[in-house]
């Protein structure tokens, strides 16, 4: 999820009922998690990544 008119660095939240994440999109460093192991945190990171270019988008639109 990307918020509009969100706060800086560019980032994107996962939400699940399990937990919740949260990854810069510069490096995709996790730099908030609660309920999500680190298993979890591995295969969030390599999905996120291979969509960069779409959410790195996503951030821009939604910022202007």
């Amino acid at each position: 999820m990307i918020y509009p008119k969100d706060h800086n660095p560019p980032h994107v939240h996962i939400i699940s009922p399990d937990g919740e994440a949260k990854f810069a999109l510069k490096d995709f460093e996790c730099i908030f998690v609660r309920g999500f192991g680190r298993s979890d945190i591995r295969r969030l990171r390599e999905y996120l990544r291979e969509r960069k270019d779409l959410l790195e988008e996503a951030w821009n639109d939604y910022q202007a």
